[in-house]
Formats: C-alpha cells, structure tokens, sequence
C-alpha cells in the first residue's frame, strides 16, 4: 500500500497526489512514468512522474478525472492508500546541448515541468510554451514562473481566456524563426504533439515528444502501447516514452488511443451509477 501524504486539486477535474515511496523517488528521473493500481480490483493506468524528493521520500502524479479510475482517485484523500504504484519506468528524457523550447498542452504540462526543471539543472537554456484550453485548466504556472525568466515563458489558450488566444505552434513558430532554440520537447494532446512537430520540421529543428497511447502492464509484455516510428513498431513504455517526434505516425497513435472509447464510457457509467446506489 502506498499512502498518500498529500493531495492538491488544481480545478474541478485535475488532482495531485503526493504519494510516500521513497526506493522510487531515488530513482526517479525526468520523463519517466509511475503504473498506478487504485485498490484490488482496479485496472493498472499511466502517470507521469510530476515531482519527487530522495531525501524526504515521496513521489508525485498530475491526474484529471477522465475515466472510472480517475473518478475513483479523485475521491481519495491524503491519508488514504493506494494499492500498487510501481516505477520508475520508461526512459529518462535527454536533450543534446543547446536552448530548448519544451511544450507542454493541458495535462501534459505535468510532465513538461520536470523536463525543463531538468534541461535547467544541465545548463540548458529553456524557453516554455504553457498551452490549455482555458485558464482555469493551465497547470504548474507557478512553478514555471519560479524556474524561468519571463521573457521565457510563453502562454496560449484556447479561448483567449489567458495569455495568447490560439495554440502552442503560434510562440514556437515565432521562436523557430528567431533561432532562438535548437531542439524542441512536446508532450500533450495528439493533435498538439503532431502539429508542434511538423512547425519544428519546417525549420529542421530537432524534436522529441513524449508518447501517450494505452498501457497494460508498463514493461513491455502486453504490447498495447505500441507505436510506430519511422515505419518500425516500437513499445512506448520501454523504448519511450520519448521519441522522434517528425517520425511518429500520429494518425495510428490518435486511432489506437480511440479504440476503446466505448467501453471506457460504459465502466464509468457503471462506476457512476454504483456510486449514487451506494448512498441513496
């Protein structure tokens, strides 16, 4: 059982939880990810590692509700339990040397900040493009604002409710033309990922992004993760989750995220319903 010393809320849907497990936290690594199984009977579902402290023993993971499991963690508390967490996993993002843009869109953001938090600590310059669909949903701005200059920061939403009106390819685009950073980090939303890729090819600029299809298991053995990049079939969860962002093919990645949409709005209605039986 791993206890939960901590729990933040960000807005109504996006969470924090501060989880006690100090072998992980001294192997954690930027860019890499936690499988998280709620209790017993719950399926083993995806987090990035948000933060993590070796001397004090905890890790973090940045969650919104979306799904059954997700809805069920929200309802913990700090003081609670969860049954397995296992990690680190993946491999650790490394960045050549030289400024870098690292992009993070909505949840995504939670992986962005240890990766520039990271680039920092080696002597990177970093520019950071923050994109939500609304404000209420941009994460970790504090923390952002506390690493970096302000001139490098850069925010976008969707709405025009923050920051820029518009998308994340806007400040990069402008960025590129600059020559103001050599290689470019991406993680976020398909759609996010593949167009930040194809800004970052129009100028031959390196760009990594990392990859976020369906896990099972998180080693390698089920096979649900599988990407291709570069016409070759490759395992996010232990080839990545970082890769080659101008060789992803993001149409069989949207496609593969999809597939099992259905079935995930029956469990929650499931879940949903059990619930309010529970406590009329």
């Amino acid at each position: 059982m791993y206890k939960i010393l901590e729990k933040t809320q960000f807005s109504e849907k996006v969470f924090k939880f501060r989880i006690e497990a100090p072998r992980m936290a001294k192997h954690a690594h930027a860019g890499q990810f936690l499988m998280v199984r709620a209790n017993e009977t719950g399926e083993r579902v995806p987090f990035t590692l948000a933060g993590w402290n070796a001397e004090e023993g905890w890790v973090e993971f940045i969650f919104m509700v979306i799904g059954k499991t997700t809805e069920m963690l929200s309802t913990y508390e700090a003081g609670e339990s969860i049954k397995d967490v296992t990690g680190p996993l993946g491999m650790p993002t490394e960045m050549a040397e030289g400024p870098c843009a690292v992009i993070g869109g909505g949840v995504g953001l939670a992986i962005a900040y240890p990766v520039a938090k990271h680039l920092v600590e080696t002597g990177h310059e970093v520019h950071a493009i923050m994109g939500a669909r609304t404000k209420d949903l941009l994460l970790l701005e504090e923390q952002f604002r506390e690493l970096l200059p302000e001139d490098h920061i850069h925010i976008t939403t969707d709405d025009g409710s923050y920051g820029e009106k518009g998308v994340v390819t806007a400040p990069l685009e402008r960025l590129l033309q600059e020559k103001a950073v050599t290689q470019v980090f991406c993680v976020g939303p398909v759609p996010m990922m593949k167009f930040s890729a194809l800004t970052a090819e129009k100028y031959n600029t390196p760009i990594t992004a990392s990859l976020n299809p369906i896990m099972v298991d998180g080693t390698g053995m089920c096979g649900c993760c599988r990407v291709e990049v570069d016409g070759e079939t490759k395992f996010a969860c232990v080839d990545g989750p970082d890769f080659d962002a101008t060789k992803v093919d993001w149409n069989d990645l949207r496609a593969r995220q999809a597939a099992y949409l259905t079935e995930e709005g029956q469990s929650l209605k499931a879940y949903e319903e059990a619930n309010c039986a529970c406590h009329r």
